[in-house]
């Protein structure tokens, strides 16, 4: 008995749908596995969503990627999206950083679509979303997604990820994609890791500060050397996994991962006045010494701990049970905006020279699912019970709120965000002669989903604004760079649903394939919906198939997205602002036009075909996904009449206000190119030469905003300058990531030693500014990585690599023309599709036993 037996037969129901609208195919099991192999290791097909065991991943009606744990030991990247952003085109995973908790949960996108548009399953069971909504201006902005580096890679067997729209298998979130994670299911064995890395860096267009001074006009001179060296953000794993018998009938397999993530910080010069000018008119004798690094810019400071473990037991010889569970723990640390000390927001007498203050988190994330399977009659059933919680506190230090000016503390307790989910499934397959050339293969299941958000308030002094004798505010209250959930923010929602699904499977002709599946859903909060999928795969010949599929798909608006209510800093072409977000039940986002929120909802269509011949395996799919009602974050709407209402609306603390709407219809297009091919060179003279594996894949992606729906009236009745859904949130939907990406690698394994070499090239990417001038277009950019391991015995095997090893960077923003004091210390854009923070090396040890 194997758990992920048990997870095909679960998902069985769910992902046989999903081969339905077949897009995108990556036959990336072939880096590892023959096609013999996948045949005799029916589990590694668990993702194709189809109930039909013994069908290879190039037998598939829909296209799949699936990465070893032997590939995500190879990347030298230890953060799951880190990993599929360099094995997969369509995924992408932007440097987001000063944007508040997300520096802490940076999300992932999959098509250029929303984070959320992906659905993340463990061992075919839906995964529970992180609890933090994104609200920088990054992309993802708006969403809350599943937190993948909350799973360590040491747990995992393989991921198999899934290109296609698969709402009608899985529900909610499946429009982009479906990512399952099957975990390590050995019942012996284990292995130890131990990683160490660090970024070695020179940054490209940002000088190092050699000296201060002052010019003959008595401002400030700066003398600046090359380009800076750096050499930080080391990076310690430790990573073990061990499977254990149970009894004769069972097996665990349990993996522990610690990670410790120095920050990062590629920050250039604050050449801005510090100080308050003397009397005199001069320049305070402090402006020479000060530190004029004082931002940091980069990755966060993150410490994880995360203990997994896959169970599975046979309590007879037609029944099994499993179950699979996980504790994470991370406290992280970020930078925020450096506030100088003139800034109207210090208080001198605490910080007489500025100070940064800095967002700290502690998430806690628990997950637990148990079910039993088995077989009666002629039916095969699956029922279980899962559970997830993700509980995200927030923090400030190293800050104030200035309102309470010397009486101020200087650390702050925000509160906390939290989200839980509970889903009960019962899913069963049989086969059913209907006369057709085939038996058809019948699934039928039902799925009930509880889920509840809630956000905690914080300590008083992190959102309180102190007022004088009149009733007025003192200053900017809240803790400064994050202020507190105050009680007004305070959320406990929940809500259910229920749906029903099915699919039919069967062969109309020895070569034709049809898969056919709907599913009907009822949520309490927002209604019903009926999604359906059609598939089909033709076999041209032995060697050469066409395939096809259309489906419909919804999202469900998140619980986070309905209820969520916070002031926060945010910036706007650099410069901060408070701005609060509302619900669009709240009284200020009615007054600005707010409605009640609709589903998403979607239809996606692909064709393509795949030829495989021997080790060699090419695929082209073409997709086209639009969506309806997209739900959307508003601009920031700002101005002296949006302060009238706020204030009408008993709302003193913001400057502007946002909300989420179905603003705008878009649609996405796009194409996969895979080809894998592996030599045999033991051929090659007398000792042979091993093997070599090559890869080769590439997306096109376009997405357009088709439609933007109207101002609503109250907001229309103030101008047109106000505008709910301008350019700049437009852009950052068709430009924000890259239209094409290419993924090339070459695995060369010989005798005792194994070299792998990538190269991803990134297209053009831009960050869109709501002045067209001060827009920054990111060219396309290679980064290589390459490693190269040597197994010493049967137990030991070290590895060495560099990633990004010609240390690149996009361009730097220093010599832009708008805002040029902010380029100076934001050297580089954060809509970065890799990794701003230039070349890491890094060596790893393991030992396996």
């Amino acid at each position: 008995m194997s758990s992920t037996n048990s997870s095909t037969k679960m998902m069985a129901l769910s992902l046989a749908v999903a081969s339905a609208l077949g897009t995108s195919p990556f036959a990336l099991a072939n880096e590892n596995e023959t096609q013999d192999a996948l045949l005799e290791n029916v589990e590694v097909i668990s993702v194709t969503g189809t109930r039909r065991s013994l069908r290879s991943v190039a037998e598939s009606t829909v296209p799949v990627d699936i990465i070893t744990g032997e590939d995500l030991q190879r990347s030298g990247l230890l953060e799951m999206s880190q990993v599929l952003s360099g094995q997969i085109p369509s995924f992408n995973y932007p440097s987001a950083t000063l944007a508040d908790g997300t520096d802490h949960a940076r999300p992932a996108v999959l098509r250029g679509l929303a984070p959320d548009h992906t659905l993340v399953l463990i061992n075919g069971k839906r995964r529970h979303s992180g609890a933090l909504l994104n609200l920088g201006g990054t992309v993802g902005r708006g969403s809350s997604a599943v937190d993948l580096n909350m799973i360590p890679t040491s747990a995992i067997k393989r991921v198999e990820v899934l290109r296609d729209g698969a709402a009608a298998q899985y529900g909610s979130d499946a429009i982009a994609g479906v990512i399952n994670i099957v975990l390590k299911d050995a019942s012996e064995g284990g292995s130890v890791s131990l990683t160490y890395g660090e970024y070695d860096s020179q940054m490209a267009g940002s000088p190092q500060l050699l000296e201060t001074g002052i010019d003959a006009n008595g401002n400030l001179d700066f003398t600046k050397g090359s380009d800076k060296n750096i050499n930080d953000g080391a990076t310690r794993t430790f990573s073990a996994n061990s499977g254990f018998a149970l009894g004769e009938k069972g097996f665990v397999n349990v993996s522990l991962e610690l990670r410790n993530n120095e920050p990062t910080n590629r920050s250039g010069i604050d050449e801005r006045e510090q100080y308050d000018r003397l009397a005199d008119g001069s320049l305070d004798p402090r402006e020479l010494t000060i530190d004029r690094y004082n931002h940091r810019f980069g990755k966060a400071d993150i410490e994880d701990m995360a203990l997994f473990y896959n169970l599975g037991y046979a309590l007879s010889d037609s029944v099994d049970l499993y179950s699979f569970g996980s504790y994470s723990d991370r406290e992280g640390n970020s930078g925020g905006f450096y506030r100088r000390a003139k800034d109207s927001r210090n208080v001198e007498s605490i910080y007489a020279d500025g100070f940064l203050p800095q967002i700290v988190s502690d998430v806690k994330d628990y997950a637990f699912a148990i079910g039993v399977n088995g077989d009666t009659n002629d039916w095969t059933w699956d029922v279980s019970a899962n559970y997830g919680l993700n509980d995200f506190g927030l923090g400030v230090t190293n800050s104030l709120n200035t309102s309470l000016g010397e009486n101020s503390p200087t650390s702050f307790d925000n509160g906390a965000l939290k989200y839980q989910q509970i889903v009960l499934n019962a899913d069963a397959n049989t086969s059913v002669d209907f006369g057709l050339p085939d038996v058809v293969y019948l699934t039928v299941g039902a799925e009930y989903r509880h889920e509840n958000y809630q956000i905690e308030v914080g300590e008083e002094a992190s959102y309180i604004t102190a007022t004088d004798a009149n009733g007025d505010p003192i200053a900017s209250g809240g803790a400064q760079v994050l202020s507190g959930f105050s009680p007004d923010s305070a959320t406990d929602e929940s809500r259910h649903n229920v749906a029903v699904f099915a699919e039919l499977d069967t062969y109309l002709t020895d070569s034709l394939n049809v898969v056919l599946a709907g599913r009907f859903e009822d949520y309490s909060d927002f209604g019903s919906t009926f999604t359906s999928k059609l598939a089909t795969r033709y076999s041209v010949t032995d060697d050469f198939s066409i395939r096809g599929a259309i489906s419909t798909g919804f999202r469900a608006p998140s619980l986070a997205q309905t209820s969520y209510k916070s002031i926060s800093t945010v910036f706007e072409d650099g410069i901060p602002k408070e701005v609060g977000l509302f619900p669009v039940t709240d009284d200020a986002a009615v007054a600005l036009g707010a409605q009640e929120l609709e589903a998403e909802e979607s239809v996606n269509a692909t064709a393509g075909f795949i030829y495989t011949y021997d080790d060699f395996t090419f695929t082209v799919d073409a997709y086209q996904i639009k969506i309806d009602d997209r739900i959307v974050l508003s601009e920031n709407l700002s101005g002296a009449a949006v302060v009238d209402i706020l204030q009408q609306a008993g709302e003193t603390n913001a400057q502007s206000v946002r909300y989420f709407t179905n603003a705008i219809d878009s649609t996405t297009k796009g194409v996969d190119i895979v080809a894998t091919y592996r030599f045999d060179l033991n051929g090659l003279g007398e000792a042979g030469f091993g093997s070599l594996t090559l890869n080769a894949a590439a997306n096109i992606n376009d997405t357009e905003v088709t439609h933007i729906k109207d101002n609503p009236a109250e907001l229309a009745a103030l101008g047109d300058s106000y505008q709910y859904f301008a350019r700049r949130e437009v852009a950052r939907f068709e430009q924000g990531t890259p239209k094409n990406k290419v993924n090339l690698s070459a695995t060369w394994d010989y005798n005792d030693w194994s070299t792998t070499l990538r190269a991803t090239r990134y297209g053009e990417v831009v960050d869109v500014s709501s002045n067209p001038d001060n827009d920054e277009v990111l060219a396309a950019k290679w980064i290589t990585d390459v490693e190269v391991s040597y197994q010493a015995n049967e137990n030991w095997t070290v590895s060495v690599g560099a990633n990004n090893l010609f240390d690149q960077y996009p361009q730097d923003t220093v010599n832009n023309i708008g805002f040029s004091n902010f380029n100076q210390i934001f050297t580089y854009s954060p809509f970065t599709p890799y990794s701003l923070d230039g070349r890491f090396v890094y060596g790893n040890v393991s030992y396996r036993f």
